[in-house]
């Protein structure tokens, strides 16, 4: 078993984190080397937690009853297509603009972007998974009974891909925050 995969680790190996220790996150935001293209980045990340946060409240309401079935399946339909689809274009973006020039920057870090890159994939095959669980959601819609149930292992599935993601977010944000933060973002943005 992979110590390393996304669903395995707890973090990346202090051997790629040797950036972080010079640039805690605790200290990104007063740096003046944190310009621009790292707020942006940043947002974009806080944007796919605050969607998968909203799909988790709104798929608990609808299991509590709280919130009606169709606009439920409207918010899951709107927030999911966006999540998806926001998630690949991002990926694709690092995976072929700024992770090749990345890894150029710090030869210390270079197992950590292959590490990420493999998250990428891994991630590919839980949001398979994901679209399969909104689908079947939105496919019983109709039917209250089929919708709990359905909504039941939507949720599960939420959780499961929510905490990857994070996991992985995080990663990405303590490897290439301080990379940008050393070396700056000029030939980047």
């Amino acid at each position: 078993m992979d110590n390393l995969a996304l669903e395995n680790r707890d973090r990346l190996p202090d051997a790629v984190r040797v950036l972080l220790a010079e640039y805690p996150r605790d200290a990104w935001e007063a740096d003046p080397g944190f310009d621009g293209l790292i707020r942006f980045w940043l947002d974009r990340h806080m944007m796919f937690r605050k969607l998968m946060s909203e799909l988790r409240g709104g798929t608990e309401a609808l299991l509590d009853r709280k919130l009606d079935p169709q606009r439920y399946i409207a918010m899951t339909s709107r927030y999911g297509g966006m999540f998806v689809n926001g998630l690949h274009e991002h990926h694709t973006i690092e995976d072929n603009y700024y992770f090749p020039k990345l890894v150029t920057k710090d030869a210390r870090i270079e197992k950590g972007f292959a590490i990420l890159d493999q998250d990428h994939h891994d991630l590919d095959a839980f949001l398979a998974e994901f679209v399969d669980r909104a689908n079947e959601v939105i496919g019983v819609a109709s039917e209250r009974g089929k919708l709990q149930t359905s909504a039941g292992r939507f949720r599960d599935e939420l959780a499961r891909l929510e905490h990857l993601l994070d996991r992985h977010l995080v990663d990405e944000e303590e490897l290439i925050v301080p990379v940008i933060l050393r070396y700056g973002s000029a030939g980047l943005g």
